[in-house]
């Protein structure tokens, strides 16, 4: 485990020792121990968020994409128009998995090295009374770009909108207070910046819409309400549940209280991000994001100019030190990624700046100096 590579990427990240060993265990998913771990976990990430009396969370398995797509199919009517506010790729993602499921989008779009614009909305709205709801993806990790979720909540509240949050990339880092931010949907994962294994998504529902999401969804396995009506009846899952991943997130969760929970994980995020950008500047890249509206999570970088440059021969001197980097997702400019988040300290960020100075040298390349501006 020692030897592991250390994952800088949006997730899955790099975990502790701890939450691997939780994870040696199996576990019976109707067993009333397992059924404990998870009553936990739901009341611990509720807690995260000061939801407990305005929201329920409904875990359900898969990736984070599953449980976009089931709060999308539970949350919004079948004759429902959604506006998705689009500065990025994961944006786009959730435009069409709104589309596949038979409801009205529209998509607005944003330059993705900008954060989309709350008086865009407000315009939006008062042009177009006929949308239910909108889809804002809180750190849209295409590029980095932390959007203003407040702003856009306020708005959506003003209109009576529904509004449903990517906080994939965001929640348990950046602060989210759902006493102070109405929202009727948002997701998060377990292999984000709680620092769990990969496999299990949440989904915050609002209480106030809750009821009215009975038969919603066109699907079994993803419909939120359905799963929620039987864990508050049972305790238990109503599909065989990721039980190691479940588990593994309890244990993360644990550490994540101990080290002082939202605000501590913001700060040590924080550090690994400034240490990234000051020492990969000092080797000339240059990052593709105005530093206002970028989120310490992750860091898009311009390619270099350098004739010698390829992201793979990149990537593989960078991994063989240990370290895996993260393509781009850009289609105006090439790019790649580096990401801040995971069980790793600046130290580490340290040695994976290093790293790259390495790779650089591997491949001939005095600097990572991108092209000038056109």
């Amino acid at each position: 485990m020692a030897n592991d590579r250390i994952l800088l990427t949006p997730g899955p990240l790099t975990t502790s020792l701890q939450t691997k060993l939780a994870m040696l265990r199996d576990w019976g998913s109707w067993d009333v121990e397992f059924n404990d771990v998870t009553a936990r976990v739901r009341k611990s990430l509720l807690k995260i968020l000061h939801g407990e009396d305005s929201h329920v969370v409904v875990p359900l398995q898969g990736s984070g994409t599953f449980s976009i797509e089931a709060a999308v199919a539970t949350l919004v009517p079948a004759n429902g128009h959604v506006l998705v506010l689009d500065n990025g790729a994961y944006c786009k993602r959730a435009a069409k998995l709104t589309t596949l499921m038979g409801r009205r989008c529209t998509l607005m779009p944003f330059s993705d090295d900008e954060a989309v614009s709350p008086a865009a909305l407000r315009e939006k709205l008062i042009a177009d009374s006929s949308i239910s709801d909108v889809v804002l993806i809180h750190c849209e990790t295409g590029a980095g770009v932390l959007n203003p979720l407040q702003a856009i909540a306020d708005i959506c509240a003003e209109f009576n909108k529904g509004l449903i949050v990517d906080a994939m990339s965001s929640f348990a880092a950046i602060e989210i207070d759902a006493r102070k931010t109405r929202f009727d949907a948002l997701i998060a994962a377990s292999g984000k910046c709680l620092e769990g294994a990969p496999g299990m998504g949440f989904v915050f529902i609002r209480k106030a819409v809750l009821d009215g999401c009975a038969g919603r969804s066109q699907s079994l396995a993803m419909d939120l309400h359905d799963q929620y009506v039987y864990m508050e009846k049972t305790g238990q899952w109503r599909f065989t549940p990721p039980t190691h991943v479940v588990v593994a997130l309890a244990e993360a969760i644990s550490q994540f209280e101990a080290e002082g929970g939202q605000p501590a994980r913001l700060a040590r995020y924080t550090s690994n991000y400034e240490t990234l950008v000051r020492g990969m500047t000092a080797l000339g890249f240059k990052p593709f994001l105005d530093p206002t509206i970028q989120a310490p999570i992750i860091v898009t970088f311009h390619a270099p100019a350098h004739p010698n440059y390829d992201f793979k021969r990149f990537y593989e001197a960078a991994k063989a030190r240990g370290f895996i980097l993260y393509p781009g997702k850009l289609t105006q400019v090439e790019t790649f990624r580096v990401g801040c988040i995971g069980a790793i300290t600046s130290v580490e960020i340290e040695q994976a700046v290093h790293a790259v100075s390495l790779a650089l040298q591997d491949l001939g390349m005095p600097s990572g100096s991108p092209a000038a501006p056109a």
